[in-house]
């Protein structure tokens, strides 16, 4: 198109300046170039358009061509200059003669800016204010004419329709963005559930690291679902095809957890009666996942910070060193850093399990995920108990909202799964969560020990009898948890799992 346009054959330059406008969807280059075929359809001198802030009834200046910012400031202030009548009557302005104009009084923006000619139309949509399109001109020898001010008319109704259609259409983006996303994370996560912000960091994390050969520190609550994001971070690497082998370290003594974790040989020890392979043999190019690193005694993180640094390993019993290729993912809900100061942690492998860390938020800090949750419990809960169900009813959602989830997910889960077995009506109450026994039962007037027997045993309960389940949600070591459940009397042979 020309620089200038034939304002004598006006019908013309419209159709094609219409469509140039209409086929631009960015918003920026749409402004840009709106100002501009308006300043060359009217020979103007300077130029700006506003637009209404999303959410308010103050406009913005998006676009100006040869004008500072504080001139457009001192232009938009007065109250009785031509952009403040035009927005408030939503008629277009023309003034041939702005400084002898009686409509502006003298306005000092105007005189001190030796404004000669002014020229402003507004941006309507469907009755809608959307802003304005201002112009003028400073020689005394080029003035605005009317033909200019019905030209200019026709082409603000096309631009505030192409600038409505650019707006839709980054909208529609935004939207198809975060279905593709939505989409892209059940694809990648698909036995994660969350769309809550906290969680939609820690999938941009594992999307991130996953391809990565460093290793990752998950730290978190327990019961926030820490293996579940160190299963993702394998299944979206290049290790996807070899093993992933998790182990709980705090459920395992520590002759134990050697064995398991390097193999023994045949008569090492009472009860080796062949060769043994260990976990890290076992997932030879693929992931172990160490659920609860801080529990592990001082000879063990030896024996780890090796397996990390040269990727070596020793069987029990033997002297021969065997290489193993695995990446190493941990898992703690302790503060490592503080145990390393205590001289609990070593120091060198804090620093080597600790290239990346993720921190699982707790359920309390993703409150938009809790009825996603549920409802996934529930519908797994009720098909593996052949039961129907339609649903929650207002108050158990609400219940479900307000409740703290000290336990986390697996308390979430543990409390669907037994509300499941309880109804036995179609809709889900709250008086089949029995959540807030702990809270409520609490014994007043008794000792520190009764009070932790009791807290010990409620927690328990709520884990289904399973020591470890307990363990975890108690924050506790689980042969501190065995220590304390011997001093009650319960023997390993009481213990379900």
């Amino acid at each position: 198109m020309s620089n200038k346009a034939p304002v004598e054959n006006p019908y013309q330059t419209l159709l094609l300046i219409s469509e140039e406008i209409n086929s631009t969807h960015d918003i920026s280059q749409l402004l840009d170039r709106i100002m501009e075929l308006a300043m060359e359809a009217v020979n103007a001198e300077r130029g700006f358009i506003l637009l209404q802030k999303t959410g308010s009834t103050d406009y913005e200046t998006v676009t100006a061509h040869n004008f500072s910012r504080e001139r457009i400031q001192s232009i938009r202030d007065h109250s009785s200059s031509i952009v403040q009548k035009v927005l408030q009557s939503q008629e277009p302005l023309i003034s041939v003669d702005a400084q002898q104009d009686a409509r502006f009084g003298g306005a000092e923006s105007i005189v001190l800016q030796q404004i000669h000619s002014v020229i402003c139309t507004p941006l309507i949509f469907r009755n809608s204010m959307l802003g304005a399109i201002y112009m003028d001109r400073r020689m005394t020898k080029h003035e605005f004419s009317d033909e200019n001010l019905q030209f200019l008319r026709a082409f603000s109704n096309q631009a505030a329709i192409a600038l409505q259609n650019a707006q839709r259409f980054t909208k529609l983006e935004k939207e198809n963005k975060k279905l593709r996303d939505t989409l892209s994370q059940k694809v990648l996560f698909p036995e994660i559930i969350g769309d809550s912000l906290p969680m939609q960091r820690i999938f941009g994390m594992v999307t991130s690291v996953a391809p990565s050969t460093a290793t990752v520190l998950i730290e978190g609550e327990s019961g926030t679902g820490k293996e579940l994001i160190a299963r993702a971070i394998h299944t979206n690497s290049s290790r996807k095809e070899k093993p992933f082998i998790p182990i709980f370290c705090g459920s395992l003594s520590e002759n134990l957890l050697e064995s398991e974790l390097f193999g023994h040989k045949k008569g090492a020890f009472t009860g080796a009666n062949e060769n043994k392979p260990g976990l890290f043999e076992e997932a030879d190019g693929g992931t172990v996942f160490l659920d609860e690193i801080g529990e592990i005694n001082q000879g063990m993180q030896t024996k780890l910070l090796r397996v990390i640094q040269e990727g070596e390993i020793k069987r029990v019993g033997e002297t021969s060193i065997r290489n193993v290729d695995v990446r190493i993912l941990s898992a703690t809900n302790r503060n490592l850093e503080d145990e390393v100061k205590r001289g609990n942690f070593r120091e060198d492998l804090f620093y080597r399990l600790n290239v990346i860390t993720l921190k699982m938020p707790p359920l309390r800090q993703r409150s938009g995920d809790i009825l996603l949750l549920a409802q996934h419990f529930l519908k797994h809960y009720a098909l593996k108990n052949k039961k129907n169900f339609h649903g929650f009813s207002t108050e158990a959602r609400a219940y479900l909202q307000d409740y703290s989830w000290p336990g986390n997910v697996r308390e979430l889960e543990n409390t669907v799964e037994r509300a499941v077995i309880l109804s036995n009506d179609q809709v889900i109450e709250p008086d089949a969560f029995q959540l807030r026994s702990m809270e409520q039962k609490l014994p007043l007037g008794k000792s520190l020990k009764e009070i932790n027997h009791y807290a010990i045993m409620q927690t328990l309960e709520m884990a289904g009898g399973n020591r470890t389940k307990a363990a975890q949600i108690l924050d506790v070591s689980r042969r501190w948890l065995q220590y304390q459940l011997k001093e009650l009397g319960m023997t390993d042979a009481d213990q379900e799992s």
